[in-house]
C-alpha cells in the first residue's frame, strides 16, 4: 500500500459547511446572473456565514434517496461508515436548492412567466424527491422595490406565486439588480443559512429515530455509524459543541466493538477519523489540553491493535498518520493564535510520527524481504469494481464481510502478498525525511537545539540510506559542530562513521580524508583496530591508491565509489588539501608558545612548537612550516625531512618530525627580528603541518593562531579545574595540558645604557621661568651618535594644561602661547664611554596645580645578534611630577585717613589703599618693583611711588604698601568704580641674572562711591596736656548746588572744659567752607572723648552723625602735667 492510502480524506479534514446549490443562473453568457454569482463567491471574509455554494443547472439529477427502512430486525450491516457518505452530504446533497427567476412585479406577461417560474420549481423537486431539501425561489427584479405593505400588486402576486409554486411566505425572495448588489446577497446568504440550519436539524433528528430499533446484538456498526452522522450534521449545522460530544461518544461506542484481525482496521481507521475530529473540535474551542488529553488516550487505546503479524507495518504506518495529522492539527491552532512551549509543541508530535515511520521501514524490511521470483499475484486482489473501497478500513478482497472466520484463506494470503509488495515499493526515507524536517522546524522556532540537533543527524542517516549522500553529508557536517562544541564524543563518532561512508561511496577526497583525520584523533570512541584500518586507507589515499571499501556499505553503491576512486587515481587532479583544523578535533595536536611575551632587538626571538600524536600508530611528516603578521620571518621557520609518502609509516624512531603516539614532540625556533618591528607585535598566524608528500598527493593540517582545535578549549577548561596530580615525567618532557598558547610576543628596543638625572628645585612659581636640568652620561662600550632630547609635558594630560605650559631651551626671554608644551627631538650629538652632557630647559606653566614632564634620551648604536650586525636604536625616559603653586597672595583693602575699613568711599573725599603681599613660596622671592596704575576714574592725593624695590621676602613674610586716593564725583555707577591695577616684578632669589623679571598683574577691586552733602575736617594737635589749652579748628564745606541750612551744637565732655560756641545756626553756600574755632583744656590724662561735634543739616535729613564719625576725630591722647622745677634749685644744684 502506497503512503499516501493513509493519509486522511479531504472532506473528513475540511470545515464542515451548508451546502447549497443555485439554479437558474447562466453564468456564462447572462452578465446579470453573473454579477449575482460573484457576490456570492468572491471577498468570502469570515463574518459571512459559513455556506458552500454551487451553481447547477435546474433539471439536474441528485443522489437518489434509498427507501425509508420501516424496521432494522433482520439487517446486518456490512460496515461502519461509507466511503462517499461524507462527500455526498458536503459537495452532492444539497440542504437548500435557490431557483432565481428574472421576474418584475408590473410584468406585462404575468401569468405565463408566473406558470414558468412554478415548472422550473416542480422539476427541482421531481429531482429531489425523497430528500428533505429545502426550496426557495429568488426573483432577479431591475427595479428596487418599495417598503412592505405599500406596494398593494407586488404583495397580491407574491402570495400568487408562492401558491402556484407551492412556496411557504418565506421560501421567496426579491433581489434587485442595483448598485447595493452585495448589501442584497448577504442578506439573502443569512436567509438561506436559516433554511439550510432547519435542513441539518431535519436530519438529526431523522438519524436519530432510527437508534429505537437498534439492538445492541447485530447493530453494533450502526450506533457508530448513527452517532457519526449526528454528529457530522451538527458541524453542518455549526452546532460545534453537540458535535463534540456526539463525536466523543461514537468513539466510546468504537472501542466497544469486538476487535478480530479482519476488523481490526476498520475499528482503528475510524477511530482514527473520530479522534481527529474530537482533537480538531478542542482546538478550535481554544481548549488545547482536552485535545491533548484526546490524542494520548486515543494512542493509548490503539497502539496494541496492531492485527496481522504479517501486516505490522500497516499498524507503524497508521501510528505515524496519527502523531503528524494532530502535529498539523496543533500547528495549524498556533497560527490561529494559540500558544506553544518547548515541552509542549508540534515536533514532538511529528517527531514520534518519524519514529513509527522509521519502525514501519523496519518492519517492511524484514516482512517484504521476498525473492524477486515471487510476482504480484493476478487478478489484483487489492482492486475493486469501482476503484474505491465501499467502506473505510475494509479489505478490498473480503468488502461487507463481517465473518472472524476467514473464508477463503486462498484470497486471503493473495491479498497479504499484495500489500507486502505494494509496500516494497514504498520510498520510506522521503517519509521519514519529510516528517523530521517538519520537527527540525518546530524545535527550531522554540530554540530547543538538541532536539533539532537529533532529528537532523537522524535527517541525515535516512539521506544515507536514501543513497542521497550529498544531502546526507551536508546535515551531517552542520551538526557535528554542535556535538564537538559540546563533548559529544561518542555521538560524534557515530556520525563520523557515517560521514566517512559518504564522503567513500561519492568519492569526495578531502571530505574522506577530514573525517579520517578526526576518526583517528581522540575525540574518536573507535576500536584501535578500527582506528588502524582507517589509518592504513588515509595512507592508501596519500599514496594516490583506492581506499578499501567502508563496512556496512550498500554492495552496488560500493561497487560504483570503486569505479570513482579510480577515476580519481587515474586524473591529476589537485594534490594537496588544506584542512583548517579549529572547526574539528584532528588525530595531532599543536601548540606554539613563546619563551617570553616580549624580546629585546639584540636577542633573538626564540619559541617551541609542540606536537603530539593520538594515532594507533607512530606516524612521520614531511614538513612543518610557521607563518607570522610579518611574513618576512616565514622563511626562518621551517622544518622539512625529505620523505616519500610510503615511508609514513616506516622508520618510525628516527627524524624530528615522527610522531610516537601519546609522546609530546618539542621543536624549536629562533630568528632575529627586524629593527623596524620594535614596539611592534609579532603573531604566529598559522602553523601547517604536511603529512605526505608535496611533490604527490599530500594533506596540509592547518591550525590557526598557536594552534588548538575544536576541543582545546574545553580541555583546558577541564584541566585548570583539575585538582588530579600528574605524574613525573623525565626531564624532557613536559605534562601536555601544563602548556599554555602563546602565540604572540612584542618586540622592545634594546636596554638603554646610559642614565639620565634631572636637577631642578621645586615647586615651580606661576608664570616663572622655571629651570629643570637634564644630565646625559653614557655607560656603553663603544661610541653612541645621533643623541635626540625630547622634553616637555607628558602627552596625554588635561588639554589645559598643555595650553598653559610652554616649554624652551632659552631662559633669557619669556615663553608666550607660541611656545610648545613638548620639545621633540632636540639634537644633541655623540657620546663617547663615559662622556656626559648637560641641557637645561625652561618651563613656565600658567596655572597651578601638577603636571608630569617627560624627559626621553634616544640614540643609535650597532650591535651583533648571532653574528648578525644591526642598528639598534635605545631609549630611555624619566618622568617627573612638579607641583606649581602661587608664588604670593596679594589682599587689597580701602581704609580712612583714620584707618578704618571703608565698605565704600565718597567723592572727593581722600582714602587709604593697602596691599598686603605675603609670600606663598618654599623659596625666597625678591620683589624687584611694584607699579600702581590707577584707572581714569581715580586720582592719588600725592606722588605714587614703590615702596618695595629690592624687597626679599622669605617663605610667609609679607610686605605692604599705602597709597593716599580720591575719587571724583562720577554718579551712580553700578557695580562700583574701577581703581585701576597693581603689578609685582618678581623673581626667585637664587635665580641667575639674565633669567627676566615676571610681572604679575592684580586686578583692584571695584570700590563704590557715594556723594556727601557736607564734609567735616578738623585741624588738631596730635595730643593734648592736661591743663594746657588745646586749640581745634573744624572745616565744614558744602558739597552741594544748594545752600547749607546748618545747625551745629557741642556735647561736653566730662575731660574737658571748652570755650566756643556751643549751639549755632548757619548757612553755607554752594562749594564754600565755614571754620568754626574750639580751644579745649583737658582735665585729664589718658585717651580722652573730645567734645562731640552734632550736626544737623535741615535740607538732608538722612545726614547723621555716624557719617561725621568718619570724616572727624573723635578721641586723643592727652599728656599728664609735667613737673615745674625753678631755677634757684637748677642753679643750687
Amino acid at each position: 500500500m502506497s503512503a499516501t492510502q493513509w493519509d486522511f480524506p479531504v472532506e473528513l479534514c475540511c470545515r464542515p459547511m451548508a451546502f447549497v446549490t443555485l439554479t437558474g443562473l447562466d453564468v456564462v453568457y447572462n452578465a446579470v446572473h453573473r454579477a449575482v454569482w460573484d457576490a456570492f463567491c468572491a471577498n468570502r471574509r469570515a463574518d459571512r456565514v459559513p455556506i458552500s455554494f454551487k451553481v447547477l443547472p435546474g433539471d439536474h439529477e441528485y443522489p437518489k434517496c434509498r427507501p425509508k427502512r420501516t424496521s432494522y430486525e433482520w439487517y446486518i450491516p456490512k460496515g461502519i461508515l461509507k466511503t462517499g457518505w461524507m462527500n455526498k452530504h458536503l459537495n452532492l446533497v444539497p440542504a437548500l436548492v435557490v431557483v432565481f427567476y428574472e421576474l418584475d412585479w408590473d410584468e406585462p406577461q404575468w401569468k405565463e412567466k408566473q406558470s414558468e417560474c412554478a415548472t422550473r420549481v416542480e422539476i427541482v423537486r421531481q429531482s429531489l424527491q425523497g430528500r428533505n431539501t429545502k426550496v426557495a425561489v429568488v426573483l432577479i427584479q431591475k427595479k428596487t422595490p418599495l417598503p412592505p405593505g405599500e406596494d398593494v400588486i407586488a404583495s397580491e402576486r407574491a402570495a400568487a406565486l408562492c401558491n402556484v409554486c407551492e412556496l411557504s411566505g418565506k421560501s421567496l425572495f426579491v433581489l434587485p439588480h442595483t448598485d447595493h448588489l452585495v448589501g442584497y446577497i448577504i442578506r439573502l446568504e443569512n436567509a438561506f443559512y436559516e433554511h439550510a440550519q432547519t435542513y441539518y436539524y431535519t436530519e438529526i433528528r431523522r438519524v436519530k429515530s432510527h437508534k429505537e430499533f437498534l439492538n445492541k446484538t447485530t447493530h453494533q456498526l450502526l450506533f457508530v455509524r448513527h452517532q457519526f452522522k449526528i454528529a457530522f450534521f451538527s458541524e453542518l449545522k455549526q452546532d460545534t459543541q453537540n458535535a463534540l460530544k456526539n463525536y466523543r461518544t461514537a468513539y466510546n461506542l468504537v472501542h466497544e466493538l469486538r476487535a478480530h484481525e479482519t476488523n481490526i482496521m476498520e475499528i482503528k481507521t475510524m477511530a482514527g477519523f473520530i479522534n481527529y475530529k474530537i482533537c480538531r473540535l478542542c482546538f478550535q474551542h481554544n481548549t488545547p489540553l482536552d485535545a491533548i488529553a484526546q490524542f494520548r488516550k486515543h494512542i493509548d487505546l490503539c497502539k496494541k491493535k496492531i492485527g496481522s503479524a504479517e501486516l505490522s507495518f500497516e499498524h507503524a504506518a497508521w501510528m505515524s498518520k496519527q502523531f503528524q495529522a494532530f502535529g498539523d492539527l496543533f500547528d495549524e491552532a498556533i497560527k490561529l493564535g494559540l500558544t506553544a512551549i518547548q515541552t509542549q509543541n508540534p515536533g514532538f508530535y511529528y517527531q514520534q510520527a518519524a519514529y513509527y515511520a522509521q519502525e514501519r521501514k523496519q518492519h517492511a524490511k524484514t516482512l517484504c524481504n521476498h525473492e524477486a521470483s515471487v510476482i504480484y499475484p493476478n487478478p489484483d486482489p487489492l482492486e475493486t469494481q469501482t476503484g474505491i473501497l465501499d467502506f473505510y478500513g475494509q479489505r478490498s478482497w473480503r468488502q461487507g464481510i463481517l465473518s472472524f472466520d476467514l473464508s477463503d484463506p486462498e484470497k486471503e494470503k493473495a491479498g497479504i502478498l499484495a500489500i507486502q509488495l505494494k509496500e516494497k515499493n514504498v520510498v520510506h526515507s522521503e517519509v521519514i525525511i519529510t516528517l523530521l524536517s517538519n520537527a527540525v522546524a518546530q524545535f527550531k522556532k522554540y530554540k530547543c537545539p538538541r532536539m533539532k540537533s537529533h532529528l537532523m543527524v537522524q535527517m541525515g542517516e535516512e539521506y544515507y540510506y536514501a543513497k542521497d549522500y550529498t544531502k546526507a553529508l551536508k546535515l551531517l557536517d552542520y551538526v557535528m559542530c554542535d556535538y564537538r562544541s559540546e563533548g559529544w564524543w561518542t555521538l560524534l563518532t557515530s556520525i563520523l562513521t557515517t560521514a566517512l561512508k559518504c564522503s567513500y561511496l561519492m568519492a569526495q577526497l578531502k571530505d574522506y580524508i577530514t573525517y579520517s583525520l578526526e576518526l583517528l584523533g581522540r575525540a574518536s570512541t573507535l576500536k584501535d583496530e578500527q582506528k588502524s584500518r582507517i589509518e592504513k586507507n588515509l595512507i592508501n589515499v596519500l599514496m594516490n591508491e583506492s581506499p578499501d571499501p567502508e563496512p556496512d556499505c550498500d554492495t552496488l553503491a560500493v561497487k560504483t565509489a570503486q569505479k570513482l576512486w579510480a577515476d580519481r587515481v587515474s586524473l591529476a587532479g589537485s594534490n594537496i588539501f588544506t584542512i583548517c583544523v579549529q572547526d574539528f578535533v584532528p588525530f595531532v595536536q599543536c601548540k606554539a608558545k613563546f619563551h617570553a611575551p616580549s624580546f629585546h632587538i639584540d636577542v633573538p626571538v626564540q619559541f617551541d612548537v609542540y606536537l603530539k600524536a593520538d594515532c594507533p600508530h607512530p606516524i612521520r611528516f614531511s614538513k612543518l612550516c610557521v607563518s607570522f603578521n610579518n611574513q618576512e620571518y616565514n622563511q626562518f621557520c621551517v622544518l622539512e625531512e625529505a620523505t616519500k609518502a610510503s615511508e609514513v609509516l616506516e622508520n618510525l624512531t628516527q627524524g624530528k618530525m615522527c610522531l610516537v603516539p601519546g609522546k609530546t614532540r618539542k621543536l624549536l625556533f629562533k630568528f632575529v627580528a627586524k629593527t623596524e618591528d620594535v614596539g611592534k607585535k609579532i603573531e604566529i598566524t598559522s602553523v601547517d603541518l604536511v603529512l605526505g608528500s608535496e611533490t604527490g598527493r599530500c594533506v596540509v593540517l592547518n591550525w590557526q593562531g598557536g594552534g588548538g582545535d575544536a576541543a582545546s578549549s574545553q580541555e583546558a577548561l577541564l584541566a585548570a579545574r583539575s585538582f588530579k596530580r600528574r605524574p613525573k615525567l623525565p626531564d624532557n618532557e613536559v605534562h601536555w595540558d601544563s602548556i599554555i598558547i602563546q602565540a604572540s610576543t612584542m618586540i622592545i628596543s634594546r636596554v638603554p645604557n646610559i642614565s639620565v638625572h634631572l636637577r631642578h628645585e621645586p615647586p615651580a612659581l606661576m608664570n616663572e621661568m622655571y629651570s629643570l636640568v637634564v644630565t646625559v652620561q653614557s655607560h656603553e662600550k663603544t661610541q653612541i651618535r645621533d643623541v635626540k632630547l625630547t622634553a616637555g609635558l607628558k602627552p596625554g594630560q588635561d588639554a589645559n594644561l598643555t595650553q598653559k605650559t610652554h616649554v624652551t631651551l632659552h631662559g633669557t626671554e619669556l615663553c608666550d602661547e607660541s611656545y610648545p608644551a613638548l620639545l621633540t627631538d632636540i639634537p644633541v650629538g655623540d657620546l663617547y664611554p663615559g662622556e656626559q652632557l648637560e641641557k637645561t630647559l625652561y618651563i613656565r606653566c600658567g596655572t597651578v596645580g601638577s603636571r608630569m614632564f617627560l624627559v626621553y634620551v634616544s640614540y643609535l648604536i650597532n650591535t651583533t645578534v648571532e653574528e648578525k650586525e644591526i642598528v639598534c636604536k635605545c631609549h630611555k625616559d624619566e618622568t617627573v611630577t612638579i607641583e606649581t603653586v602661587f608664588p604670593f597672595d596679594v589682599a587689597v583693602k580701602f581704609v580712612s585717613t583714620k584707618f578704618e575699613h571703608l565698605e565704600r568711599v565718597y567723592a572727593d573725599i581722600p582714602f587709604l589703599l593697602m596691599t598686603d603681599l605675603l609670600s606663598a613660596s618654599p623659596w625666597a622671592l625678591t620683589v624687584v618693583s611694584s607699579e600702581l596704575k590707577l584707572a581714569s576714574s581715580m586720582t592719588s592725593v600725592d606722588q605714587l611711588e614703590s615702596q618695595l624695590d629690592r624687597v626679599v621676602l622669605q617663605t610667609g613674610e609679607s610686605a605692604s604698601e599705602c597709597f593716599c586716593l580720591r575719587c571724583p564725583s562720577v554718579g551712580n555707577v553700578e557695580g562700583g568704580v574701577a581703581t585701576g591695577l597693581y603689578i609685582i616684578s618678581w623673581k626667585r632669589t637664587s635665580a641667575m641674572e639674565n633669567i627676566p623679571v615676571i610681572s604679575t598683574v592684580i586686578t583692584l577691586p571695584h570700590v563704590i562711591v557715594e556723594n556727601v552733602p557736607l564734609h567735616v575736617s578738623a585741624d588738631l594737635p596730635s595730643f593734648g596736656r592736661v591743663r594746657e589749652s588745646l586749640p581745634v579748628k573744624y572745616h565744614l564745606q558744602n558739597k552741594t548746588d544748594l545752600v547749607q541750612d546748618v545747625e551745629i551744637s557741642v556735647e561736653p565732655s566730662d575731660a574737658f572744659m571748652f570755650s566756643g560756641l556751643k549751639q549755632i545756626r548757619l548757612r553755607i553756600l554752594p562749594g564754600t567752607e565755614q571754620e568754626m574755632l574750639y580751644n579745649f583744656y583737658p582735665l585729664m590724662a589718658g585717651y580722652q572723648q573730645l567734645p562731640y561735634l552734632n550736626i544737623n543739616l535741615l535740607r538732608f535729613p538722612n545726614f547723621t552723625n555716624q557719617l561725621l564719625k568718619r570724616f572727624i576725630p573723635t578721641s586723643i591722647f592727652v599728656k599728664p602735667q609735667g613737673r615745674l622745677v625753678d631755677d634757684a634749685s637748677i642753679a643750687a644744684a
